[in-house]
C-alpha cells in the first residue's frame, strides 16, 4: 500500500486501530487531530509529557497533524489534504462530520475517488444512528455479555474491546474491497461500520444455535456451545485448556485420564452427548485433573497429538518462547518517549510484509512537511500556527 494515502480523523480504539493496520502495510496514514489533541492523549499512565500508553497502542506509523476544523481556515486545509487521498476514516456521531462540513457527500463531490470508511457505535441509520458507541454498550446490546461468564452467573464484559476491534477490522476489510472496486469502476464509495454490528456479526455458533435450535444461547464459562470436551480445566496448580471434542481425540483424552470407561457411556457416546451432559463430563475430567500440576497433563497432551495450552496471563503470553518467534512484541523509537514497547502485526507476508516504523507521532508532529506537502509557504505556516488553526 505504499501509494495510498489515508486520512486518519478519529480517537480512541476502533477507528485508530483500523487506520493503524492500514499504516502498518505501508500506506501514508496522517492522524488529523485538533490542536488541544484527542482524548487519548490524556489517558494514563503517561510515558512522557503528553504521551499516553494508549495513545502509543493504536496510533503508530502515522504522520500526525493538527487542524482546527471549527475553523473557515482549518476546512479548507482539510479540503486540500483530503484532495490529496486515497480513504478517510472517522469516528464521529453519525450528523457531526457533516455539520463540519467534512461529511461524506462534500469530500466525494471534490474527490469522486475517495474512499470514505465511518465507524460508530450503531452505523448511519437505524433507530439507534444518533446514539453514541461504546465497547461496553455494543457488547451487551449484541448479545456477547449474555453468553460471557459461568453458567448460572451475572453477564461478563469480554476482557478484551472485542467490539471495538472487531469494527477496525471489519472497517480495513472494507475499504481494501472498495479500493479494489475503485479499480474497476474508477469511483471510491462510503464504507459504513460498527461497533453493534461487529458484535453481532462475531456472533456466529451463538445465532446458530438460537436459529436452528429455538433455544437461546446462554453462558458456559470456558466450554464451547457445539463441542465437548472443549474447555478449561483444573489442575492442582491452576488451570489449562483443552480441545478433545472429535471422535479421534476423544478417546485419546480419556484414556490419558484413565477415564476409558466413559467411552462405552451413552451420555458421552458422540459429540452431541457430550455438550448435552457437559457437567458430569466436567466433574468426571476435573476429579483426575485436578490431582496432578498443569505441566503434567500439558506435556502428556503434546506427546499424544492432543490440543492443549497454559491459560497464560498477560506478561506470560507477550514473553511466551511462540510469541518472540512469531514478532509479537516489537520496539520502535518514539521523539519523546525514547524506546517504546509495541504489539507485532499479526499478520505475515512473504512479499510486502507490515513493518514497524516509527512510533505514535507526537502532538502536530508533521504539520510543516505535511502543509508544505501541500502547498503552503512558511510565512503562511507560521501564520495558521499563531491563529490556532494547527
Amino acid at each position: 500500500m505504499d501509494h495510498i494515502r489515508v486520512i486518519d480523523q478519529t480517537q480512541v480504539m476502533a477507528g485508530p486501530t483500523c487506520a493503524m493496520l492500514l499504516a502498518d502495510l505501508g500506506a501514508d496514514v496522517i492522524k488529523v487531530e485538533p490542536p488541544g489533541g484527542e482524548t487519548t492523549r490524556r489517558i494514563e499512565p503517561e510515558i512522557a509529557p503528553g504521551v499516553s500508553a494508549a495513545f502509543l497502542a493504536v496510533n503508530r506509523n502515522k504522520r500526525g497533524m493538527t487542524l482546527d476544523l471549527k475553523q473557515q481556515r482549518g476546512v479548507d486545509i482539510f479540503m486540500r489534504l483530503v484532495g490529496t487521498a486515497d480513504v478517510l476514516i472517522e469516528n464521529y456521531r453519525p450528523g457531526v462530520a457533516k455539520r463540519l462540513g467534512v461529511g461524506y457527500d462534500t469530500l466525494a463531490s471534490s474527490n469522486p475517488r475517495l474512499v470514505y470508511c465511518s465507524i460508530s457505535g450503531f452505523g448511519q441509520t437505524g433507530p439507534y444512528a444518533s446514539r453514541g458507541g461504546y465497547d461496553l454498550i455494543a457488547q451487551g446490546m449484541s448479545g456477547i455479555m449474555s453468553v460471557t461468564g459461568h453458567e448460572g452467573g451475572p453477564p461478563v464484559k469480554v476482557g478484551v474491546p472485542i467490539t471495538d476491534l472487531g469494527a477496525a477490522l471489519f472497517g480495513v476489510f472494507g475499504i481494501l474491497c472498495a479500493l479494489r472496486a475503485r479499480r474497476i469502476t474508477g469511483r471510491g464509495q462510503f464504507v459504513d461500520t460498527s461497533l453493534f454490528e461487529a458484535g453481532v456479526a462475531l456472533s456466529v455458533w451463538e445465532a446458530t444455535e438460537y436459529w436452528y435450535t429455538g433455544e437461546t444461547p446462554q453462558r458456559l464459562g470456558t466450554g464451547h456451545r457445539m463441542n465437548a470436551p472443549y474447555q478449561a480445566f483444573r489442575a492442582s496448580d491452576g488451570h489449562f485448556t483443552v480441545g478433545a471434542s472429535n471422535e479421534r481425540l476423544w478417546p485419546r483424552f480419556a484414556s490419558l485420564l484413565g477415564l476409558d470407561r466413559l467411552l462405552d457411556e451413552p451420555r458421552f457416546a458422540d459429540v452431541g452427548a457430550r455438550v448435552r451432559n457437559r457437567p458430569a463430563l466436567e466433574r468426571e475430567i476435573e476429579s483426575v485433573t485436578a490431582t496432578k500440576p498443569r505441566s503434567y497433563w500439558l506435556e502428556r497432551c503434546e506427546a499424544l497429538g492432543i490440543p492443549a495450552g497454559p491459560i497464560y496471563s498477560v506478561p506470560e503470553a507477550l514473553t511466551d518462547a511462540h510469541a518472540v518467534a512469531r514478532g509479537m512484541a516489537k520496539e520502535v523509537d518514539h521523539p519523546e518517549a525514547g524506546r517504546v514497547k509495541t504489539l507485532g502485526n499479526p499478520v505475515k507476508m512473504s512479499a510486502t510484509p507490515p513493518t514497524m516504523r516509527n512510533a505514535a507521532p507526537p502532538l502536530g508532529h508533521d504539520n510543516t512537511a505535511i502543509l508544505t506537502e501541500l502547498g503552503y509557504g512558511d510565512t503562511e505556516i507560521r501564520e495558521l500556527a499563531r491563529e490556532g488553526v494547527i
